[in-house]
């Protein structure tokens, strides 16, 4: 997360009040799915798994649960109008965007050579552009957030969506029959984040803020594309010369 350094546009002192419990309440909501998703793979490991996860994926989740907590903080700060905390902690928070965008990639690598090693050679080719889209998909947001860090209003949509863009992965394990059983459950699941954000515009704004429309788009365009370009001979070649 990044620093605001514009003073908040002007709004009824309810309204700032209702935006500052939507936001709280997203964050929270953040943590509590990415928490389910992962509590038996990552959080809670040894209660559920043997054997311990690769170095790697350690890294990766850890870097991953860094961002939800400084997303968290960040959005309790402006809630509790720390403004100038915020403003200090935010670069930390691009450090730690910075070293997602390197961990998706080495994870997404690492984990499609086992997959090949394993004899899921089709699979493990495909399914890479689901780490790199979504990061690349983060990546994007977060630095338009950067840009716009002095227009509060753009900033905070920005981050949030950078932030629902990655839920797809917990929720994709949420331990419930049915994601296995309807495949794409876990992308209209991450979607409905995106909905509810702008059903709140609509609702107490009259409009939806132009951050959800071409930010919404982005996540839609990545989340379509990366299944289509996975099944592409292209794809196949490209995801071989990474993976090795």
């Amino acid at each position: 997360m990044v620093t605001v350094d514009a003073p908040v546009v002007r709004t009824r002192p309810n309204q700032r009040s209702i935006d500052r419990a939507f936001y709280v309440g997203m964050a929270v909501a953040a943590v509590v799915t990415v928490f389910v998703g992962f509590a038996q793979t990552y959080f809670l490991r040894p209660h559920f798994v043997s054997h311990p996860l690769p170095l790697y994926l350690h890294l990766h989740g850890l870097v991953f649960t860094a961002w939800i907590v400084v997303f968290v903080a960040q959005t309790a700060l402006v809630a509790a109008r720390r403004v100038d905390i915020h403003r200090r902690l935010g670069w930390a928070g691009v450090a730690v965007g910075a070293l997602m965008v390197i961990m998706a990639v080495t994870a997404g690598i690492l984990s499609g050579r086992r997959d090949v090693a394993a004899g899921h050679e089709d699979a493990a080719l495909s399914f890479l552009t689901t780490p790199f889209f979504d990061i690349g998909v983060f990546l994007v947001l977060t630095t338009a957030a950067v840009r716009y860090r002095r227009e509060p209003e753009m900033h905070k949509r920005l981050m949030l969506l950078a932030t629902i863009n990655i839920l797809d992965a917990p929720i994709s394990r949420w331990p419930l029959a049915i994601m296995s059983t309807l495949p794409w459950l876990y992308v209209l699941v991450t979607d409905v984040f995106v909905v509810i954000a702008i059903v709140y515009d609509l609702a107490w704004r009259r409009r939806v803020h132009p951050a959800y429309v071409w930010g919404g788009m982005l996540m839609l365009v990545g989340q379509f594309s990366r299944d289509v370009i996975g099944q592409t001979a292209a794809w196949h070649w490209f995801a071989r010369l990474l993976i090795g």
